[in-house]
C-alpha cells in the first residue's frame, strides 16, 4: 500500500510538475511491471483534465489557493483524489454535451469517464470537494 499527497498552487504552469509526481511516484511503486508508454498518456490526460478544472473553474484562476492531490496505490489498484476549495459543482445538473451543439464545456468529465474505471464527485467535505478516479493498472505483458 503506497500513499502520497501534493499540495501544489493553482496555476496551470505546475501541470508538468504534477504529471511528473504522480508517474514518478507509481513507477517507483510499481517498477517495469506496468506498460507505461501506454498508461502514464491515459492518466496524464484524465491529471489534466482533474487539474485544470480546479484552476480553471472551481478556483477561478487564483493560484493562491492550494490543490491537494492524494494517491493511493494498493497493488495494481490506483485512486487518485484531487481536492479542491471552490463552491462545487452540482453534477445533477450535468448534461452530456452533444457534439452537434459544438458547446465547449462539459467534455472533461466524459473524457476522465472514458480514461479510469470510475469517477466519483463529492461536495463539501470539510469545506472542500474530491473528485476521485480509479482505475486498475494492467500488468505489461
Amino acid at each position: 500500500m503506497m500513499r502520497t499527497e501534493l499540495h501544489i498552487p493553482s496555476d496551470l504552469k505546475f501541470l508538468t510538475i504534477v504529471e511528473d509526481w504522480l508517474l514518478g511516484c507509481l513507477k517507483l511503486e510499481l517498477g517495469q511491471s506496468v506498460d507505461w508508454p501506454r498508461q502514464s498518456s491515459r492518466l496524464r490526460l484524465a491529471l489534466v483534465e482533474a487539474y485544470s478544472n480546479v484552476v480553471r473553474h472551481a478556483h477561478k484562476e487564483q493560484p493562491a489557493i492550494p490543490v491537494l492531490i492524494r494517491v493511493e496505490l494498493q497493488d495494481r489498484d490506483l485512486a487518485l483524489e484531487v481536492w479542491d476549495q471552490g463552491e462545487g459543482y452540482d453534477l445533477s445538473n450535468y448534461f452530456a454535451p452533444d457534439p452537434s451543439d459544438k458547446q465547449e464545456g462539459g467534455y472533461g468529465w466524459l473524457i476522465m469517464n472514458r480514461l479510469m474505471d470510475k469517477v466519483e464527485y463529492q461536495l463539501q467535505l470539510d469545506g472542500s470537494n474530491c473528485l476521485k478516479l480509479k482505475t486498475r493498472l494492467p500488468e505489461s505483458v
